[in-house]
């Protein structure tokens, strides 16, 4: 993944990414590959309404969210498919408004098991921790 699916901007601290975007349900609807901001700080990735309409992504409901400015918006979700470095997952996407930048959210990269390395900025594969829990053997009772 390294040099290739992500860029940054220098010491700005800001990622991008080519991803693959495609609407799981409309197999016969080509995928479209967009270049998204990574913002780990939002919990969902948002795509240009439109864009998400030609690949026939359905509205499923829709969220309040507050905006960077602090106004409240209400926005339509939906469930779309994503693939980076061969990797592919749905996840929640929304609606965005035209013009918006697309962005990968949180949810996004972590169904694809990828986060953002603090220091370099480019996406690299997630270390999975599972925890599991035993409990304990209950005393024989005499």
């Amino acid at each position: 993944m390294r040099g290739r699916q992500s860029r940054s901007l220098g010491s700005v601290g800001v990622t991008f990414a080519k991803a693959r975007i495609a609407n799981p349900l409309a197999t016969d609807v080509p995928p479209v590959e967009l270049e998204f901001l990574v913002d780990t700080g939002a919990i969902y990735s948002v795509v240009p309404a439109t864009m998400l309409e030609s690949l026939r992504v359905v509205r499923l409901e829709q969220h309040d969210f507050t905006l960077a400015d602090g106004t409240h918006r209400a926005y339509d979700i939906g469930e779309a498919s994503f693939e980076i470095s061969g990797r592919t997952r749905t996840s929640q996407v929304v609606f965005g408004p035209a013009g918006v930048t697309p962005l990968l959210g949180a949810f996004t990269l972590e169904s694809l098991g990828l986060m953002v390395n603090p220091v370099t900025r480019e996406l690299l594969p997630m270390r999975l921790l599972l925890a599991t829990h035993q409990q304990a053997a209950s005393p024989a009772v005499p």
